[in-house]
């Protein structure tokens, strides 16, 4: 059945330096068993934009090295990986590994499923992804600040049975809060956090301002994109070229269909295949069209000859081996996303906002650990449930689970469904049902990734026993 242009919007709804370009993995950017990459988080300063440096800029390096913006980390589908962090800041901090199915001692939320890592300690990471795609990673500490100066990185796990590209571009989408001088400002207002954000003043792409990446003319390249925004909900189209979505939050699409606009908030990916221009010097243009004021994301210029690929080579993905819920035995677990003034915030050494004015099921997250919250649900391993999760406010929220995978079985709005994923950019007013099988032992936590909405009680957390 032909996809309309609503409903493909809907669908997407999952809701120059050349930064990751060409099929060379660097081998600094791979670690595995018994050679553990050393991730250091430092603070340092970056030229976000135009005039001088910014300071107090929070990202990562290998090594120690690196002040600009955090590695691209490379490992493969059913490898172990190991990577050690370093902690070089002056607070605590630890690393989440965002839509990756992994133990729970390996998610990186403190004090749930890891102590914190204190300034000048280390912590081991140790684990095999089950499945290939487009992730990323990022602190579960104080969020709104780390996250906001800069850490936030991209993670691909590759598989050996995907097709071959002519080139591969990774893009890492994400703002920064900069007054006049390029200096941080104050990464939130509460009257924002309470509607749909803060949002940033700078806008970036792998740190820069509207980047421009070479790729071979008339060549098919695969471009992976990350929002790692604390607040923004993009919605990008294409200009100068034809692209096919092949993936989306990290899972293989069973069938690929042609970009038209799609919407991808905080905490979610899209993968495209490009088909680039045929002439040398010809641009295609990635824009975010959300908004009264579009502005242009990266470009793409046609180096060479023409290679004379086609669109209509692209194929799907070999699929991750999400398991599939038994919808007729599943449980049903309502899950209600709403407002709220009924509780107050509670000091954290993982840091406070200081407001409350969110809450799911009726309860508000009181700061950075469970303490004094029950869990949402106490799910039986290997069981099937189904998550009927209501959006009762006016503003969209990224949903995300951590540890497992669900799809999306039922909506009251279009969108597509059946798909495997780990974050719903939930719409105002929208109720949708997300199948999953709970496979993964622990405690795994359910949280709105606008940051303030996290932040100010829009967060909980399952168990699965």
């Amino acid at each position: 059945m032909p996809i309309s242009r609503r409903t493909l919007l809907k669908g997407c709804s999952i809701a120059a330096t050349a930064y990751g370009t060409g099929l060379a993995l660097p081998a600094a950017r791979r670690a595995f068993a018994g050679a553990p990459a050393e991730l250091v988080a430092h603070e340092g300063s970056a030229l976000l934009a135009a005039g001088r440096p910014t300071g107090a800029v929070m990202t990562y390096g290998l090594g120690g090295a690196g002040d600009g913006v955090p590695p691209v980390l490379r490992m493969r589908k059913g490898e172990e990986f190991a990577a050690r962090l370093v902690n070089r800041l002056q607070e605590p901090t630890t690393v989440h590994w965002h839509g990756l199915r992994i133990a729970n001692a390996m998610d990186g939320v403190p004090e749930m499923t890891q102590p914190y890592v204190y300034p000048g300690d280390s912590f081991d990471y140790r684990f095999t992804p089950p499945d290939a795609g487009t992730f990323w990673y990022h602190p579960h500490c104080n969020t709104l600040t780390q996250m906001g100066r800069g850490l936030t990185g991209v993670l691909v796990v590759e598989d050996p049975a995907d097709p071959v590209f002519d080139a591969e571009i990774v893009l890492n989408l994400r703002d920064f809060r900069l007054g006049g001088d390029g200096q941080f400002i104050a990464p939130f207002k509460p009257r924002d956090a309470a509607r749909s954000g803060t949002f940033g003043t700078v806008r970036t792409t792998n740190w820069q301002s509207e980047p421009v990446y070479d790729a071979p003319a008339g060549g098919l390249v695969r471009v992976r994109i990350a929002a790692t925004d604390v607040t923004r909900v993009y919605r990008l189209g294409l200009e100068g070229a034809g692209a096919m979505v092949i993936a989306l939050d990290g899972n293989p699409l069973a069938a690929p269909f042609p970009l038209d606009l799609c919407d991808v908030g905080p905490g979610q990916r899209m993968d495209i295949v490009l088909r680039m221009p045929a002439s040398e010097g010809m641009v295609a243009t990635l824009s975010n069209v959300k908004g009264s004021a579009p502005w242009t994301v990266a470009r793409f210029r046609a180096v060479g000859a023409d290679k004379k690929r086609s669109l209509r080579d692209v194929g799907a993905l070999p699929a991750n081996p999400i398991p599939v819920a038994d919808l007729k035995a599943a449980e049903i677990i309502p899950l209600e996303f709403t407002a709220t003034a009924e509780h107050g915030a509670r000091e954290s050494i993982c840091g406070s906002l200081g407001y409350t004015f969110w809450a799911i099921n009726r309860v508000a997250w009181p700061g950075d650990t469970a303490d004094g919250v029950a869990p949402l649900a106490e799910l039986k391993l290997g069981k099937s449930y189904v998550f009927r999760v209501a959006n009762r406010t006016p503003h969209a929220h990224p949903i995300h689970l951590h540890g497992m995978s669900f799809h999306i079985v039922a909506s009251n709005q279009p969108r597509l469904l059946g798909h495997a994923t780990d974050t719903i950019l939930l719409q105002p007013d929208e109720t949708a049902d997300l199948a999953l099988v709970a496979d993964n032992p622990g405690a795994w936590m359910l949280h709105c990734h606008i940051i303030e909405h996290q932040k100010t009680g829009m967060s909980s957390y399952v168990t699965v026993t």
